[in-house]
């Protein structure tokens, strides 16, 4: 039996290091991978990841500010009218977030996170949402905001409690590369201890490499690998980690 399609819930396709933007869907799609959701990181990048969502139907898009990507003037206004006015266009507020191991007050993430935050609430939208070493702050926020739409927490590597109260507020948790990393061994068990009901799976290709493949650029053909190594960790099929999180991400980010 043929196994079901994938989606790359977060892929930065608009990066140069990925080349050309056919070629990367050509390649996915013999990987049964054919669709792709393409967040935005700042103001310079907004338009390019529209851009390729209006070119290429596989492609999805959001816009938002991520928390590596501030500065003194990150244009939280000019984002609300680009978001507004393109409300059709986009699936989610993204990539926004937290990161607690960077040099940027978390006072002043904060000031950038929450008009995003009510943002997405406004346009009735999912959020993408980093959240590196600023776990409780981000869950201090949602519960805050409510979120009608959850969003996906990307790239998870909290603990099982943490995973679980942002299961509760309707959150996915996002499952990439790292649990193919042996020394990875936390984030594994937390991962082998949570339904597929609540996962998606993403590449944040070109970064974040599989085991094996470090110093190459991450690719979403690589979405089959990781999904391998998901279903070994739940001890299902391959199969149903494809159907069920493909099934989650065309339920979370509709267009």
């Amino acid at each position: 039996m043929k196994t079901p399609n994938f989606i790359d819930t977060h892929c930065h396709l608009d990066f140069e290091r990925m080349g050309t933007i056919e070629q990367v869907i050509n390649e996915s799609r013999l990987v049964n991978v054919t669709r792709f959701i393409v967040p935005s990181v700042s103001a310079n990048n907004w338009n390019n990841v529209l851009d390729l969502s209006k070119a290429h139907p596989q492609i999805d898009c959001a816009l938002g500010i991520h928390p590596y990507f501030i500065s003194d003037e990150n244009y939280i206004h000019e984002l609300e009218i680009l978001a507004t006015a393109n409300r059709e266009h986009i699936v989610a507020i993204g990539e926004i977030g937290l990161d607690g191991s960077i040099d940027c007050p978390m006072t002043t993430q904060l000031e950038v996170l929450k008009p995003q935050l009510a943002l997405a609430k406004l346009l009735d939208l999912p959020i993408i949402c980093h959240a590196h070493k600023a776990y409780d702050v981000l869950l201090k926020q949602l519960r805050i905001f409510k979120l009608a739409r959850g969003g996906v927490i990307h790239g998870f590597s909290g603990s099982l409690v943490q995973a679980n109260e942002f299961i509760k507020l309707g959150f996915y948790l996002g499952v990439g590369g790292v649990i193919t990393y042996e020394r990875a061994k936390k984030t594994r068990s937390v991962f082998s201890q949570l339904p597929l009901e609540c996962l998606l799976l993403e590449t944040d290709s070109p970064d974040m490499p599989l085991s094996g493949l470090q110093g190459q650029a991450n690719h979403p053909k690589n979405i089959p690998a990781i999904a391998h190594q998901l279903s070994q960790l739940l001890e299902c099929s391959v199969s149903d980690v494809a159907s069920i999180t493909t099934n989650n991400a065309n339920q979370l980010f509709k267009r």
